[in-house]
């Protein structure tokens, strides 16, 4: 069985520094720019050690983590960490292929081709005879192709996994694809504001499992909200969770600056701190 990828010209030293980049776009340098990682990647799991004792199981939360990174850069806007962090994720995708391919399951053609054929048969659209008016109908028509391809409901698709928050949204849009949502968004905010009430009802019955149950349908109902917003609740959570984190840190800079201990504050003080950090 083969083992390695060894491009037509990129046999000699693939890990020397490459070529000026290419114009944006261009196809040739792309296709040689991947055929250069799959060369570097056969060469580092023959010849590195931690390479070779990597596994799908130990490179799993790894990838969990650089797609946080990705995550971050995207949401900080850096250009230049996102490029960084796609070429890390990418990393991770041939080396999944690769483990798979000395395992005899499947190799990185057999993932391209793969979701090359997904792409083709789920947009008859744009690839067959169906006609379609605008994108809510193309993801109407995707949900329905799903169910024909063999899936038993149309929330099958969402991993258990995923991150409550983004988990929510996407039952939420899956449900949205074939027909079952609010028809405007008052009726959403007069659905957050009923749990918001049960809620409080279940908070003043001192019963914790029900307060959790009601904070759940409270959250829940946000995020359906934030749908109607055209806002995604994921990025908007990350993006207050970090201009709070500059603004803490920005009264820790004062008090140390004043020379006060952050533990010997009074609520007034952190008042005024936190005014004067929300205007820097």
């Amino acid at each position: 069985m083969q083992t390695s990828y060894k491009g037509t010209d990129l046999n000699s030293r693939p890990s020397a520094a490459s070529d000026a980049p290419a114009p944006l776009g261009d196809r040739n340098s792309a296709l040689k720019a991947f055929d250069r990682l799959l060369t570097i990647m056969d060469e580092l799991r023959e010849q590195c050690p931690w390479d070779r004792e990597q596994t799908m199981e130990s490179l799993s939360p790894l990838t969990i983590e650089e797609l946080y990174e990705l995550t971050d850069a995207i949401l900080t806007g850096q250009s230049d960490e996102i490029c960084r962090e796609l070429g890390d994720l990418m990393l991770h995708l041939v080396f999944y292929a690769r483990i798979a391919r000395e395992q005899g399951t499947f190799d990185v053609a057999g993932v391209l081709t793969g979701v090359c054929d997904k792409l083709v048969a789920r947009h008859p659209h744009i690839y067959g005879e169906v006609q379609v008016s605008d994108a809510a109908e193309v993801k109407r028509n995707w949900e329905k192709l799903k169910l024909r391809e063999g899936n038993t409901s149309v929330l099958a698709g969402v991993p258990a996994s995923l991150p409550a928050l983004v988990k929510a949204m996407r039952i939420q849009e899956k449900a949205r694809g074939v027909g079952f949502d609010w028809i405007h968004r008052g009726q959403v905010w007069d659905k957050v504001q009923e749990e918001w009430s049960e809620l409080h009802e279940a908070e003043a019955m001192g019963d914790p499992q029900r307060v959790e149950d009601e904070f759940g349908d409270v959250l829940f109902s946000v995020v359906n909200y934030s749908r109607f917003l055209a806002v995604n609740p994921e990025n908007a959570l990350s993006k207050a969770s970090l201009k709070f984190i500059r603004r803490f840190r920005g009264m820790e800079d004062q008090a140390r600056a004043e020379g006060r201990e952050l533990q010997s504050l009074s609520p007034e003080d952190w008042d005024a701190l936190w005014n004067r950090s929300k205007s820097l």
